[in-house]
């Protein structure tokens, strides 16, 4: 069996050499890493076409074999994100606060590594070059658990990255993989708290519960969440179709696609219709409440994929092409709506500076936008590069997590003889 205990000591002394690693080891690494998927392909498509086999034969959907799929053209992709990582500024070491006491003492901080990362989770091949990249260039050690559909695929995946580290001339202990399905395993990784820092789930909802109910190790948290666009009555209307549209029907299935579509009652009926037509020509199904059926009526719009809301709908994270609909008085009501439902992304559509201010301060999510589609609430999109994750909680990181979200930082005292009175 696994030995999690052993893996965690491994991972431990690998942190420490990274952490004293060379950006330009560090990229050398990610470049060795990026040739090395294109070399290896074969095997690697090898053992992802054992999982597919496995997964078709266990009636698995086409959605989800579709997210397990590597073919030659995804692993070039991925072979140009890690090359993309390696551009990226290096976080370590960078310098802060800088300052010198009334006593003569010089202190700053500076930016160092979390030091081991778990990482949890599920059918997503891709996700495990991700989070190695990410981690090597921050310095970070990091153990890997992959879903049971995909071990194989991880399995082969880790071979090459440790192989990369390896010819390198760093650690290959400084990626592991816990390639056994026993979720036993996963339940030791979580409590492993001698050698790892924090444990980054990536999945839905029960993974994160499971995560968080079950780690004596903290546990970042993120990835899922009801997205919400409030429709203001000073809003221009002609930008709420294309950001609606956007925000649902560009990547349905991910953590910062729209759920609810909040609409000021003074102008829903302008607003849901144009809504309702450009979003059933995407087939997507709308889940509206009495007010906004009764505008959609009136306006002419029948479809089987127009149905009356249930509660549950308001509260939903569908991932899927799936939108609930709800009339409300005023912005006081919208911002309630979301601080019962909400903490991912949020936004409003208005051109009334106050009502955007005001929304802004309220909603308290990870990231709130005004005018502007809550599909941008991604590490790319926001100029920080690729990201591990996206944490909805407020400690240590809120939002993208990207190479400086992927460290702390020590105080660094500098003196000549200094003591205490």
């Amino acid at each position: 069996m696994l030995d999690v205990n052993l893996m965690g000591q491994r991972a431990r002394r690998a942190a420490r050499t990274l952490a004293l690693a060379s950006t330009a080891k560090k990229n050398a690494a990610l470049e060795a890493l990026a040739t090395a998927l294109t070399e290896h392909a074969t095997d690697v498509l090898a053992a992802n076409a054992q999982d597919l086999e496995q997964a078709r034969a266990a009636g698995t959907s086409a959605a989800l074999l579709d997210r397990m799929l590597l073919t030659e053209a995804r692993l070039a992709a991925i072979a140009a994100d890690v090359r993309a990582v390696a551009q990226l500024p290096d976080p370590v070491g960078e310098q802060f606060d800088a300052s010198v006491l009334p006593n003569g003492l010089r202190v700053h901080r500076r930016r160092v590594p979390l030091g081991v990362v778990g990482v949890i989770y599920e059918a997503r091949p891709n996700v495990t070059i991700d989070i190695a990249a990410l981690c090597l260039k921050s310095g970070n050690a990091a153990i890997l658990r992959g879903g049971k559909e995909i071990i194989r695929s991880c399995a082969a995946l880790t071979a090459v990255i440790r192989d990369a580290l390896s010819a390198a001339g760093l650690p290959a202990d400084a990626i592991q993989v816990v390639d056994d399905p026993d979720r036993a395993l996963v339940e030791q990784l979580l409590r492993l708290d001698s050698y790892v820092d924090v444990i980054i789930p990536r999945g839905g909802a029960a993974l994160h519960q499971f995560c968080r109910e079950k780690a004596t190790i903290p546990v970042i948290t993120g990835g899922i969440g009801v997205c919400h666009v409030y429709v203001d009555s000073a809003a221009d209307l002609g930008k709420v179709v294309p950001i609606v549209r956007n925000a649902k029907v560009q990547r349905p299935s991910v953590c910062n696609a729209l759920d609810t579509v909040l609409l000021h009652h003074t102008i829903a009926a302008q607003a849901l219709p144009a809504i309702a037509r450009d979003l059933l020509a995407h087939n997507v199904e709308l889940r509206v409440d009495e007010q906004s059926l009764a505008i959609l009526q009136a306006a002419g719009i029948s479809s089987e994929h127009v149905v009356p809301a249930q509660p549950s709908d308001f509260g939903t994270e569908f991932m899927a092409l799936i939108l609930s609909t709800r009339v409300v008085d005023d912005l006081d009501a919208a911002l309630e709506h979301i601080a019962r439902y909400g903490d991912h992304s949020d936004a409003i559509i208005t051109e009334d500076r106050t009502a955007a201010d005001t929304f802004v301060a309220a909603v308290d999510s990870a990231a709130v936008f005004v005018n502007a589609s809550t599909r941008f609430n991604d590490g790319g999109q926001l100029g920080l590069g690729a990201e591990i994750a996206v944490s909805t909680q407020k400690l240590h990181v809120r939002g993208p997590m990207a190479l400086r979200e992927l460290t702390t930082y020590k105080w660094v005292v500098e003196g000549d003889g200094h003591i205490r009175s």
